[in-house]
C-alpha cells in the first residue's frame, strides 16, 4: 500500500517536473522567437531609414540646386552643393562675398536643411587674362590626369578647378589617406601657388 503511494507520489512529481520544463522550454523559446523578430525589426527599420536618408539627402540637394540657379543674383554655374545627413556643404568660386552669403542664406531657408557648411572661396575680381585662364585650364588637366594614374585616389568622384593658381579639390573619398594624397600630388604640379582641399571623407 505504501508502495503504490511512493510510485503514486513520484509519478505526479515527474509529471509536474515535465509539465514546468515543457512550460519553461515553450517560454524560452517564444523569447527566442520575439528578440529574433525584433532584431530582425530593428535592422529593416535602419535600413529603410538609411534609404530614406539617403532619398532625403538627394532631395535637398536637387532642391538647393534648383534655388540657386532661379536666383539672378548668384552665379550658380561654378557651385557644388553637396548633401549628408541633412548638412548641405556649399563649396567652388563666387565673385564676391556678398554672393557666398545669399547663397548659403538661400539653402538655409531649404527645408529638410539642418544647417550649410559654407566653403566658398570668392574669386579675384580683376579679370583673367587669357594667358592666366590658359594656365589655369592645363593646370586643372593636369591634376586630373594625374589624379587618374593614381592607385589610392578615387579620381572619378575628385573634382578639380583652378582660379589663378589656386587650386580647389571638391568631392568625396573614402579615407583621410586619399584625401591627403589629391592634395599633395596637386601641389606637386608646376604653376600651382596652393591648394585648397574641401574634399568629403565619407568611409
Amino acid at each position: 500500500m505504501n508502495n503504490t503511494k511512493i510510485s503514486k507520489t513520484l509519478m505526479a512529481v515527474m509529471v509536474g517536473s515535465a509539465l514546468m520544463s515543457g512550460s519553461v522550454l515553450a517560454e524560452s523559446m517564444t523569447q527566442k522567437a520575439e528578440a529574433t523578430a525584433s532584431s530582425t525589426g530593428s535592422k529593416i527599420d535602419s535600413s529603410m531609414k538609411k534609404v530614406d536618408g539617403y532619398m532625403g539627402d538627394s532631395s535637398v540637394t536637387a532642391k538647393v540646386k534648383a534655388a540657386l540657379v532661379d536666383d539672378d543674383a548668384i552665379t550658380s554655374t561654378d557651385i557644388s552643393v553637396e548633401t549628408h545627413e541633412s548638412v548641405v556643404t556649399l563649396s567652388g568660386f563666387v565673385t564676391s562675398q556678398d554672393q557666398a552669403e545669399k547663397a548659403v542664406a538661400l539653402a538655409e531657408k531649404i527645408e529638410g536643411v539642418k544647417s550649410v557648411s559654407d566653403k566658398l572661396h570668392v574669386k579675384d575680381s580683376k579679370k583673367q587674362s587669357m594667358a592666366g585662364y590658359a594656365g589655369d585650364t592645363a593646370t586643372t588637366s593636369e591634376i586630373k590626369a594625374k589624379l587618374l594614374a593614381d592607385d589610392i585616389v578615387p579620381s572619378r568622384n575628385v573634382k578639380v578647378e583652378t582660379t589663378d593658381g589656386v587650386v580647389q579639390l571638391s568631392g568625396e573619398v573614402k579615407t583621410d589617406a586619399q584625401s591627403a594624397r589629391a592634395e599633395s600630388i596637386a601641389k606637386a604640379i608646376d604653376g600651382v601657388k596652393s591648394v585648397k582641399n574641401d574634399l568629403m571623407v565619407k568611409p
